[in-house]
């Protein structure tokens, strides 16, 4: 019998990627990575020109669909391989990514007489204009009492689905009224591949207050939110919610000649990211906290029981792995603090220097912050360029720096950010870990882990737990294709669970971090002052942080 591959597309913040992977072994064939043609849209849109307003992050629909036109046939064209012997596809996205659709499917976006307003676009994951009816939403439940509330740390997040919805209602009716579904972009990316549409159990249970037993939340709760929320769940949200791992359908005719493979493959639900990432990494057991680092970092970890954990973004069952409970936790910008400091805040001099030695920044900063021990920049930061996902659930605060003096060097203000996203990621272990959901074991996966060395040996260190990071560049694609295999099924050549395709295709780097003594003693008196100041800033002692975002949007209008 030939070989059986399938195609793993991990559509993240600025790219999506395909990964051919071989199914009986894990290892990766070809990839292939398309930068989508209009990034992301936070600042005018790119059809009027329109000034987008603080906090709005869109996407184009169709950057999505040429991934799919560019990168599949080029990992064909590199492999090789027949598409005879490409058994299935699975895709994994960024979330919570959501956008309207017409009856027919049609992103509004696409659409002439929507095309010029904002609410008709994707709003990508990171859209934070959702603020203030996250808030109210958070207010009404609590006070109503609504159940599903400590299943997602006490708040839901100005990022997902009903907070971002209730903003189109409140800012753009007519946008809500034209709108047949909304649906997060993984899901409407495999209505499109196979002609069917379906949601995914995953993102309706981390990003739409979905519940495995329960449902959505009553139609009492949304019409107590806003009368015009009324019968949200069985119109604009209904469909049918397919468990991780099921066949979501086959690529039709049209799809297969428009990225070049067969009709009739397999094609799996949509996923989330991070969370297709675990089982590419080995673990489908609980205790094991997989990161999926890169601009922002999800926190995966699995469990035995439901119960609340402050700040986490979700529990779900069956939401990573089936027959456990999927816990989620998150940090909303990791690599994109990283960048932002190499693109705004560094000195002319370091690139300069940078140049000459033919190494580019970041390698640059991290090599000379490597000689810094623990506590020696004399600096301590809050990790919160782009708000706080877990555990305070806020995207109104912002980041803090303390401990500036007139010596100061960059490469020690950039240790000082690694150090401080460390610090964001041992408070999540530590929620975890208090309230019952222990984590004794440390995966991760991504662009950073692979990069930067000083990073994880950081994190290491302060989390005080050794660390194992994934063989794989493209985890999360790589765990797409085990999806997908899994919707092909053994019978052609897949496997009938994933936890039988991660014990034949998942792999770790023999090389782990582990924890250095005398560093964690210093990081335990450096993280003592980091949560004060994290209590401080993050549970209403002084609000200076909001109220100087307040006074920048009142400014700015």
């Amino acid at each position: 019998m030939s070989k059986k591959y399938a195609i793993g597309v991990d559509y993240g913040t600025q790219s999506g990627r395909a990964v051919l992977v071989d199914l009986s072994n894990g290892h990766e064939i070809a990839d292939h990575v398309t930068p989508y043609p209009h990034g992301v849209i936070d600042e005018r849109l790119p059809t009027s020109g329109l000034e987008l307003e603080h906090d709005w992050a869109l996407q184009h629909p169709d950057d999505y669909l040429e991934v799919l036109r560019r990168s599949i046939p080029e990992v064909l064209r590199q492999s090789g391989v027949s598409p005879a012997d490409i058994i299935g596809l699975g895709i994994d996205f960024t979330a919570c990514t959501m956008l309207p659709i017409d009856a027919q499917g049609v992103p509004l976006c696409l659409k002439p007489e929507w095309k010029d307003n904002p609410h008709g676009w994707v709003k990508l994951w990171k859209h934070h204009a959702a603020q203030d009816e996250a808030d109210r939403l958070n207010a009404i439940a609590a006070e109503r009492g609504e159940k599903f509330l400590p299943r997602y740390g006490g708040k839901i997040s100005s990022e997902w689905m009903i907070a971002k919805i209730w903003q189109i209602v409140n800012e753009a009716p007519e946008v809500y009224e034209a709108a047949d579904l909304f649906t997060e972009a993984t899901d409407w990316v495999v209505s499109r591949l196979t002609g069917q549409f379906a949601r995914n159990s995953c993102t309706a249970g981390y990003k739409a207050i979905w519940h495995k037993q329960d449902g959505y939340p009553s139609n009492d709760f949304f019409k107590a939110l806003d009368s015009r929320l009324d019968r949200l769940t069985e119109t604009k949200l209904r469909g049918e919610i397919l468990p991780l791992g099921s066949k979501a359908g086959e690529l039709t005719e049209e799809m297969a000649k428009l990225i070049g493979l067969n009709a009739g493959t397999a094609i799996a639900v949509g996923n989330v990211d991070a969370h297709a990432a675990v089982p590419a990494v080995g673990v489908v057991t609980p205790g094991k906290l997989v990161m999926a680092m890169g601009t922002s970092i999800c926190h995966m970890l699995l469990g035995t029981e439901e119960v609340a954990v402050e700040g986490m973004c979700g529990v779900v069952e069956d939401g990573i792995i089936p027959g456990y409970m999927g816990y989620e936790a998150g940090q909303s910008a990791v690599g994109d603090i990283f960048e932002w400091f190499v693109e705004e805040a560094v000195p002319a001099y370091v690139k300069e220097a940078a140049d000459k030695e033919g190494v580019g920044v970041h390698q640059w900063l991290t090599e000379r912050a490597s000689a810094y021990k623990p506590g020696e920049t004399g600096l301590l930061a809050l990790d919160w360029w782009n708000g706080n996902r877990s555990v305070l659930v806020d995207t109104n605060l912002t980041g803090v720096i303390v401990g500036y003096s007139l010596l100061t060097k960059p490469e020690e203000v950039y240790r000082t950010l690694l150090e401080a996203t460390a610090y964001g990621t041992r408070k999540i272990i530590d929620a975890f870990h208090s309230n019952g959901v222990p984590v004794e074991e440390v995966y991760a996966c991504g662009g950073l882990p692979q990069r930067n060395a000083l990073l994880m040996q950081i994190y290491a260190d302060v989390t005080n737990r050794e660390i194992k990071v994934a063989d794989s560049k493209q985890t999360p694609a790589v765990g797409a294709a085990m999806f997908g295999a899994v919707a092909a099924g053994s019978a052609r050549g897949g496997y009938d669970s994933v936890v039988d395709a991660a014990k034949a295709m998942a792999r770790v780097r023999e090389e782990s971090f582990k924890p250095i003594p005398e560093n964690v003693a210093v990081y335990e008196r450096l993280y003592r002052e980091y949560s004060e100041l994290h209590d401080y800033f993050g549970r209403g002692s002084n609000d200076v942080m909001k109220r100087l975002k307040a006074l920048k949007d009142e400014a700015s209008r």
